[in-house]
């Protein structure tokens, strides 16, 4: 066995992935990002490193719209209506040329500063989003445990307010589009209801199938969409052209020193025009910056802001705001077209933050922060996912918020709360990431995130009003959801260390086997143990041994590392390590892979035996031997009783690992033990 070598020393690690129980999760080895301006190509060639050029970048473009701006791009149905429904705000001129110019000033500051500007920086090799920050700060060298666990805490509470967020979107979005039948035939406000729950039943029922074909037609749809948001605000602006002077900052300002209880409670409103925000740097994953910032700057960012002029100058010309205020821009007849394309592209906003919601859900997966859950691939796709149980899970949410509310101005006081503590989260993190990764001086850091935070807590405050009169929705959701994260994360931990006091060291068996006397037993064939990492013995080979006597010819024992970052290269992926022997048969072969990679164990053995492993180790034939872990109360104090309660009720949840891993049904032999928490 001579062949055998260790090929990469690789990243350091905070643990393994392959754990030997259904509670046992996943854990990510402390990789460390990378600092702006590190997001490569993309192996599929989504990604435009060097900037896409001519027709690759206007399909990158027309992708961004349909995937990225859709729940942003609907915040003109309901956005304005919500605002003028604040007591307090008149739609007189005073009124109106403050609203519009702190919508204006919002969506610059929020997006194209915020976000646009500085956080789509911070990629984790490409990925974005609260759970690649989450991903960076576990790669960072913070000073004290202490102070990077509550950076992680803090991380696992944005990816909750997420979820929080994700349950309204799809709620308002449709209904408020579907509201429009009563502006175009009042006889028909009576089917808003039924409607949008069908539109919602079939959208959830149909994630099942996959959204690939469908998905082509987004782009251009959205396209079509923001070309009517312009066209609509434009017409009115023409008629009404006055309104352009609340684009300057000073009316807002003036508003705020005039009536500053009043300002402040409409920020709570306001905050509508940005809903979505967070979808910029979240969907860099599937596009490159540069695309999204071209379909901000000129198609979203201008359509948007045309619009809002355009509502703010209608309500001047006629101080009567309904809740149909978008819908009130068109002449009568085009307005039941208009709810078909809005309804359209409030399908679109919605899917987006499902298939967020799923690649989210696996990023926690693989991270550890959750058990392992059934995913499964559609349309051939990669990256195209499909998680049932949030799926199941986010429409009894979406639905009960639908029948609860019952209308969007209703759900408008529900919503907000959760994407401003979202903001605020996203803000922390990243400056962190500022200062620790990129090494950027207090000086510079401080009064920036200063500056965001003020903005972002403003907002957040504004909208704990809302919490009694429906806020307390995204707020509940996002409290269960970290619950359940951190609880599993802490019952993780305590399982594994508990694990691996059972195990011992490997280093040691391996020396009990060569020094037994007499030596043991050995039978054909390769046996293959997963483990939870490589300092532990395997239970399964431990067992083996110690009951039945006997050791395979040619023992290969996997642990599975994710990594924090999103793809591991091939060439990086596989190190073989022959345990300081090199003619014992026995092997230890650690797999790495990104948290948005696909984790198949065998795929693996192959990869590696192609590479040089020695011929005797069968992949083709090799028995899997696996440790399944029954976990028990005990009197552990490191978690209270209720969170163990919760702990084991997840890990009945949690997918067999040979299933998770792509193990072989056919040649599992499965050895049970049991661990008190």
């Amino acid at each position: 066995m001579a062949g055998w070598r260790v090929k990469n020393p690789g990243y350091p690690k905070r643990g393994g992935a392959l754990a030997e129980t259904r509670a046992a999760g996943t854990t990510a080895p402390a990789a460390g990002g990378e600092p702006r301006g590190t997001a490569t190509a993309r192996r599929n060639g989504r990604k435009g490193a060097s900037g896409a050029s001519g027709a690759a970048a206007a399909a990158l473009t027309l992708g961004a719209l349909g995937i990225v701006f859709g729940d942003i791009g609907t915040s003109p149905l309901y956005a304005m209506s919500s605002i003028f429904a604040v007591h307090g705000v008149r739609p007189d001129v005073a009124g109106v040329d403050g609203m519009i110019s702190l919508v204006v000033w919002t969506i610059v500051l929020v997006v194209s500063v915020k976000y646009v500007t500085f956080v789509m920086r911070a990629d984790n090799r490409g990925e974005g989003g609260i759970m690649a920050l989450v991903a960076l700060v576990l790669g960072l060298r913070v000073k004290g445990r202490a102070g990077k666990a509550a950076l992680v805490l803090l991380g696992i509470f944005g990816v909750a307010l997420f979820f929080g967020d994700g349950t309204i979107t799809p709620a308002i979005s449709v209904i408020s589009s579907v509201e429009g039948l009563g502006s175009a035939q009042p006889g028909l406000k009576s089917f808003v209801l039924p409607v949008t729950l069908t539109l919602l039943t079939v959208l959830f029922a149909g994630q099942r199938f996959g959204t690939r074909a469908l998905g082509r037609l987004f782009g251009p749809a959205m396209a079509l969409w923001f070309t009517i948001l312009a066209a609509s605000g434009l017409a009115k602006v023409i008629g009404n052209p006055v309104i352009l002077k609340a684009l300057s900052p000073s009316y807002g300002l003036a508003f705020f020193l005039d009536h500053p209880l009043t300002g402040f409670l409409a920020l709570g409103a306001i905050v509508l025009v940005v809903t979505g925000a967070e979808a910029l740097y979240a969907d860099l994953g599937q596009f490159d910056r540069p695309s999204i910032t071209r379909a901000w700057i000129f198609v979203v960012f201008p359509a948007l802001i045309i619009n809002y002029l355009g509502q703010g100058a209608m309500i001047l010309r006629s101080p009567k705001v309904s809740t149909n205020l978008f819908f009130e821009m068109f002449p009568r007849w085009a307005q039941l077209p208009m709810v078909v394309v809005a309804v359209a592209a409030a399908m679109i906003a919605s899917q987006a933050v499902i298939t967020g919601a799923f690649s989210v859900t696996r990023q926690a997966v693989q991270l550890g922060f959750l058990p392992r859950l059934r995913i499964q691939h559609k349309s051939g796709a990669e990256g195209q996912i499909y998680v049932p149980a949030v799926n199941r899970l986010l429409y009894i949410a979406v639905i009960g918020l639908v029948i609860g509310f019952g209308s969007a101005a209703a759900l408008a006081s529900a919503y907000g709360i959760a994407v401003t503590g979202t903001f605020a989260t996203t803000t922390i993190l990243f400056f962190v990431v500022v200062r620790v990764l990129w090494k950027k001086p207090l000086w510079i850091v401080l009064p920036g995130a200063a500056a965001f935070l003020v903005m972002d807590l403003a907002f957040f405050t504004s909208n704990l009003t809302k919490v009694v009169t429906g806020g307390w929705f995204p707020l509940a959701v996002a409290l269960i959801i970290f619950t359940l994260l951190s609880t599993w994360q802490r019952g993780r931990e305590l399982v594994t260390a508990k694990r691996s006091e059972a195990e011992g060291l490997l280093l040691d068996f391996v020396e009990e086997i060569r020094n037994s006397d007499p030596p043991l037993h050995r039978v054909p064939g390769t046996a293959v143990f997963p483990t939870a990492g490589k300092k532990t013995t395997p239970l399964a080979l431990r067992d083996n041994v110690n009951y039945n006597h006997v050791l395979h010819d040619s023992v290969v024992i996997v642990s599975v590392e994710t990594a924090t970052i999103p793809h591991v290269g091939r060439s990086e992926q596989i190190a073989v390590d022959d345990l300081g022997y090199e003619d014992d048969g026995i092997v230890h072969l650690t797999v790495r892979y990104g948290f948005q990679d696909d984790q198949n164990v065998p795929a693996a053995l192959r990869q590696a035996a192609a590479e040089g492993l020695p011929a005797e180790i069968d992949v083709e034939t090799a028995t899997y031997f696996v440790s399944e872990i029954t976990i028990v109360l005990g009197d552990d104090p490191g978690m209270r009783t209720w969170r163990k309660r919760l702990f084991l009720l997840l890990s009945r949840t949690s997918k067999s690992p040979v299933d998770f891993f792509g193990l072989p049904q056919r040649r599992i032999v499965t050895m049970g033990s049991y661990i008190e928490l």
